[in-house]
């Protein structure tokens, strides 16, 4: 099964400004399961200079740097993915006590994971929520994840938000709806707080539609010994499979933002996006 993803973003500004160096991740990554066989990303505005980087949290980072004043910033990111079958429920937990939640990583562990452990801010009555759901699933690590994810879904409403940072978990837990960035960053904060390590995705997500309108979406993964990070998807209550192509992942939502990077001057700007994810035959 083959995908070709093409990702358009424009930044489209009212005065002529210099663009700062800049940071793009829209190249899928590679798993056992994915392979990236072509990308190509292109900038109308001319850059100077342009090299891939691996960045702090081992994303793969398009970083250009420019030299003239411009209005307008327009980039086209270009994926052809290869995929094979995947089964996410094809894993053993090892050792054994990582199947019960609450859990104890090794002091390796936990200084590798040391970013994806720390605790956000979390409300008595979303820790009451998880707290339920924890004890329904008999504290069994994976049933308990994988219960919670489902609930939230089944409780939540999805909405769309073209920009800004996720909601705070209580302000999404309050109002009982988010984009899948929101629900996501609530999500990592119950896991975090019940001691699991767990980081933030960006990337796409391919589903039979009918009528297509894909958007850049977000998932949680979680590190669980003998399985690695196992991913959930809140916004549709599933476990991650074969069509949810990585771009970026990180501790903070901020760092897997498709395009980070300042300007100098004074303009007003206007965003403007387009994705397209299509099935090969």
């Amino acid at each position: 099964m083959n995908f070709k993803i093409v990702h358009e973003t424009t930044y489209i500004f009212d005065n002529k400004v210099f663009l700062e160096p800049h940071c793009l991740r829209f190249r899928p990554k590679n798993s056992p399961f994915i392979t990236l066989k072509q990308f190509s990303i292109d900038l109308q505005s001319t850059p100077e200079g342009h090299r891939v980087i691996e960045d702090e949290d081992h994303n793969d980072v398009d970083f250009y740097w420019f030299g003239a004043l411009t209005n307008r910033l327009h980039i086209t990111a270009e994926s052809y993915l290869q995929i094979r079958d995947y089964n996410p429920f094809d894993f053993l937990i090892y050792p054994d006590t990582f199947s019960v939640t609450p859990f104890v990583y090794s002091d390796k562990q936990f200084q590798v994971l040391f970013a994806y452990l720390q605790k956000l801010d979390i409300a008595t009555d979303l820790i009451d929520y998880s707290q339920k759901i924890l004890h329904d699933s008999k504290f069994k690590t994976v049933e308990f994840i994988t219960n919670l994810n489902a609930q939230i879904h089944n409780d939540f409403l999805v909405e769309y938000r073209e920009s800004g940072p996720p909601l705070e978990p209580e302000a999404t837990f309050n109002i009982k709806k988010g984009s899948c960035r929101d629900l996501s960053w609530m999500l990592i904060a119950v896991l975090r707080h019940h001691g699991l390590a767990t980081r933030f995705v960006s990337g796409y997500f391919y589903f039979e539609t009918e009528q297509p309108i894909y958007e850049l979406h977000a998932w949680v993964e979680s590190f669980i010994p003998g399985i690695g990070w196992l991913g959930f998807d809140p916004s549709h209550g599933i476990l991650t499979g074969n069509t949810h192509f990585s771009v970026a992942s990180s501790s903070t939502p901020e760092n897997t933002m498709p395009v980070s990077g300042g300007i100098r001057g004074s303009a007003n700007s206007q965003l403007i996006t387009n994705l397209m994810i299509e099935r090969l035959e």
